[in-house]
């Protein structure tokens, strides 16, 4: 199982449109929290992850990821009973070697928009473009499957202005 190194930031208005080189529409559910299980469609493709727990704050994590068959992710999506995060990939060359992921969330969790690295190693850094905002990585409240539950139009006003501290 590979180990996912991957850093969480908000995003400061939309100039990532400007400068992305591909973007995507995706729906995702989640079949298990821990470990957590999820099935995604990204285009026309399907993929089963399963992710560790995180012991360093959120940074790094176990992944296992593989393409499944469209008409069997599908299936999978209709075992979620918990709802869907729905949202657009957009990427963008960080000029470095990296890219930055920018998803910008749909439905009830519709004006969030969070960007994500991933790194090569703990002690790797990036060319951080002028759009990240906040860090955010290791807070609960922004992952995926922490979405589902409790989108982000349910937050208040004190959650979406971030005055939490890290998990």
């Amino acid at each position: 199982m590979a180990l996912e190194i991957e850093r969480k930031f908000l995003v400061k208005g939309d100039a990532y449109k400007d400068v992305a080189f591909n973007h995507s529409k995706i729906v995702q559910g989640y079949i298990c929290s821990r470990p957590t299980v999820r099935i995604r469609i990204r285009g026309d493709k399907g993929y089963l992850t399963v992710k560790g727990g995180s012991n360093d704050g959120g940074l790094t994590r176990y992944e296992f990821e593989t393409e499944v068959p469209l008409a069997d992710a599908l299936s999978m999506l209709r075992l979620c009973a918990e709802g869907f995060v729905e949202k657009t990939r957009w990427l963008v060359d960080a000029g470095d070697g990296h890219t930055v992921e920018v998803d910008e969330f749909h439905g009830s969790n519709e004006g969030l928009v969070i960007a994500e690295v991933e790194l090569h190693s703990t002690s790797d850094s990036f060319c951080s473009p002028e759009f990240l905002g906040r860090e955010v990585t290791g807070i609960r409240r922004y992952y995926n499957s922490h979405l589902r539950k409790h989108p982000y139009s349910a937050w208040s006003k004190e959650e979406k202005e971030c005055l939490d501290l890290p998990a």
